[in-house]
């Protein structure tokens, strides 16, 4: 019996209602497959920063740093801005754990529809820079409250970090369809974009096997939604893979469904998984969150954890519930609760 020690961090919202369906599914793919899981239950949540105004205690991440993985469930409550809960926590998490690599799955499943025709055959992966590119902490306010006020806001691209995530991008493509579409938008952004596309150019070279393709990220925001099934690994910045990320959850029929994973490739620390619908204030409590998210998430965590045989046997039988049976939650068109559909998919598990 293999055991793995799991932080979960339930969070905010709905997150508080499908972690516990993910955990309940690991730990019946578990008993099938030889592995237990242990959890440490953080409180770390935007409740807690209304009680102590801090997302987590100062030593947080050195009470994490240890455990095989992280299981996140959602962050975000509209008592507390975006940027006090997603800099309080989640940032922190992904930079000093270097999680550089985001990385998001998308499929569309049989039985799922989804609201762009011909979009069944979409099976591709989002490759999300995740730790510097536009969203970092170079900047500042001037002038508050006065009429010339500004706000500086500084990209910054490495070379270091665009090559990791490159080879990242096309090791994944190299294992899948053999092709990457890298986001850009060098005719406009007129420094970081350019170097950007050389270093990716550069690290295409050492992939013989695969083939680079590189898109504005305008023209590919409407190619994927036009015709998505033409796409294998898509990479991208920080602000880019976040909206490519989103908008292909959507084209496959929700993002209830979509799964994530903040990868340290290297293993030095632990990886975050997530799902990616956030805390969706305005169902949180009622019991009808889509829980297939955080499910998928847990067999991106599996597979990372080094058991891809029982990853797999999830997504199965994620997709043998949408091929086989009508049921649905909401989001999705149907009336079925998380715990029916939870338990629909420890059925069909067993």
């Amino acid at each position: 019996m293999v055991t793995h020690r799991i932080a979960l961090i339930p969070g905010d919202g709905i997150g508080q209602e499908v972690t516990p369906a993910a955990s309940r599914v690991l730990e019946a793919v578990g008993a099938r497959h030889g592995i237990s899981f242990s959890y440490d239950e953080f409180d770390w949540s935007c409740a807690r920063y209304a009680e102590q105004d801090a997302m987590m205690p100062a030593d947080g991440l050195d009470r994490i740093r240890h455990h095989d993985a992280v299981l996140l469930g959602a962050v975000g409550d509209p008592s507390v801005p975006d940027h006090v809960s997603l800099w309080g926590l989640l940032i922190p998490i992904r930079r000093s754990f270097r999680q550089y690599v985001n990385l998001r799955p998308v499929k569309v499943f049989d039985g799922v529809e989804s609201p762009v025709r011909g979009a069944g055959a979409m099976d591709l992966v989002v490759v999300r820079e995740n730790v510097e590119g536009e969203y970092s902490e170079v900047g500042g306010r001037f002038g508050r409250g006065f009429a010339e006020e500004m706000a500086v806001q500084e990209s910054v691209f490495t070379r270091a970090g665009v090559e990791r995530i490159a080879d990242y991008a096309f090791r994944l493509a190299g294992r899948r369809r053999g092709h990457v579409t890298s986001a850009t938008k060098s005719n406009g952004i007129v420094h970081t974009m350019p170097f950007w596309d050389e270093v990716v150019a550069e690290k295409a070279l050492s992939f013989p096997d695969v083939t680079l393709h590189s898109e504005h990220i305008d023209a590919l925001c409407a190619k994927v939604v036009l015709d998505p099934a033409r796409f294998d690994v898509i990479v991208g910045s920080n602000l880019f893979g976040d909206i490519l990320s989103d908008l292909t959850a959507a084209v496959a029929g929700s993002i209830g469904i979509a799964p994530s994973a903040n990868i340290n490739p290297e293993r030095d620390f632990p990886s975050m998984f997530e799902p990616v619908h956030g805390s969706a204030p305005d169902i949180a409590g009622k019991g009808v969150a889509n829980p297939l998210g955080a499910i998928w998430t847990a067999a991106l965590m599996l597979d990372h954890l080094g058991h891809p045989d029982a990853a797999a046997e999830v997504e199965r039988a994620i997709a043998d519930v949408l091929a086989t049976t009508p049921i649905r939650t909401p989001d999705l068109g149907g009336t079925a609760s998380t715990g029916e559909f939870t338990s629909a998919v420890l059925d069909s598990l067993r």
